[in-house]
């Protein structure tokens, strides 16, 4: 386990509380039953940049609404990006989250794609550090539960230009959220869209940004309408080869010793959790595969037996087990299948390094309250 970063932060916050905080007793109420994403912290980090300036103004601050200029460039032109990661209380008490440097450095490389300023490594951690400390009551102690943390960037200038905006502002909210699978954890059924791209070729499908989300969507309600949890993207080029789901990688376990999962073409997003999915994978022995993989492949490989298990994983469910994939005239797996051992032991042995209960040998863990 780790403490530090490996470079020290170098904006200084100042601490605003709120004056509204919640009382113990409602704050309790929402702890027991706390969902994902319906209920907030009482306070917010705030970072303002401008190109004149850099990155000043470090606050955390009361949790409220943003004031925006009916002109500001994200309402027009969507420049921002966002991240999620948790923040888990361990047995003894403190308070850990899971290689949030990943997390900074895929903001990084957001930032980028979507020309906005890159924050550095160091203060996208300690900014996690400062809104744990002053709201480190909302972390919930139930099992499978944790708080939700969500950084998030917007351009902000009155500016209504077709250019890079001079003017952003970064903030991370909090949420607690209870366990995923509520009733344990349960094989889904997901919809393949054969309309609709979640992103093509040079755009921004490797970014985390909110127009990728936008895109899949209407996709997603069809899956809905369907019977189905999620929905599985095809690459926008030649239709044939698997993406990822709406918000979450896929992979394919062949016999008992190879998971395969699509490597990274530029569309998929580079998940933490599927970083540390292939990494444990290893751990085990198993022979890891990132190549293209095809909806024929996919078709066959569960017809002949010789692809044993389909999950997905992602920060808020870690792993979720497909059981079958269906579509307009596509169906392909058993929709009463269990969760397969490979998925559900890959699932346990993550989990159990998040939430401390087996050693954390990687060193992904940083400590929040120390």
């Amino acid at each position: 386990m780790t403490d530090t970063v490996s470079a020290p932060y170098s904006l200084k916050f100042a601490l605003v509380p709120s004056t509204e905080q919640r009382a113990e007793t409602e704050r309790e109420a929402i702890l027991a039953d706390p969902g994902f994403g319906k209920h907030f912290t009482d306070h917010m980090v705030t970072i303002d940049w401008t190109i004149e300036a850099g990155w000043h103004d470090a606050r955390v601050t009361a949790y409220g609404p943003l004031q925006l200029d009916p002109a500001s460039s994200v309402l027009h032109y969507g420049q921002e990006i966002f991240e999620g990661l948790k923040a888990y209380r361990h047995a003894d008490g403190s308070i850990w989250t899971f290689r949030p440097e990943k997390n900074a450095e895929r903001m990084q490389r957001s930032a980028r794609r979507l020309a906005l300023p890159e924050l550095s490594v160091a203060d996208f951690v300690e900014s996690i550090k400062q809104m744990v400390a002053v709201d480190k009551a909302w972390i919930p102690s139930a099992p499978e539960t944790s708080l939700y943390l969500r950084p998030f960037m917007i351009a902000n200038e009155s500016f209504l230009g077709v250019r890079a905006a001079h003017r952003v502002g970064y903030y991370v909210i909090a949420s607690p959220a209870g366990a995923y699978f509520a009733d344990g954890v349960a094989p889904v059924k997901i919809w393949l869209s054969t309309e609709y791209s979640r992103a093509g070729r040079g755009g921004t499908g490797a970014a985390k940004c909110g127009g990728n989300y936008a895109a899949s969507l209407l996709p997603q309600m069809e899956a809905y309408e369907n019977g189905c949890a999620q929905v599985l993207f095809l690459d926008g080029e030649t239709g044939s080869h698997i993406d990822e789901l709406g918000g979450m990688n896929v992979f394919f376990v062949r016999g008992t010793d190879t998971l395969v999962t699509p490597r990274l073409t530029g569309s998929i997003l580079e998940g933490v959790t599927r970083d540390s999915i292939m990494q444990l994978a290893r751990d085990r022995g198993m022979t890891v595969e990132e190549r293209e993989v095809t909806l024929e492949e996919w078709r066959l490989g569960v017809e002949s037996g010789e692809i044993s298990e389909v999950f997905a994983c992602g920060t808020a469910a870690v792993v979720t087990p497909i059981s079958q994939l269906k579509g307009k005239g596509v169906s392909i797996g058993d929709p009463d299948a269990p969760a397969g051992d490979i998925t559900m032991a890959l699932r346990q042995e993550l989990t159990d390094i998040q939430y401390g209960r087996v050693p954390d040998r990687h060193g992904w863990l940083t400590r929040l309250d120390a």
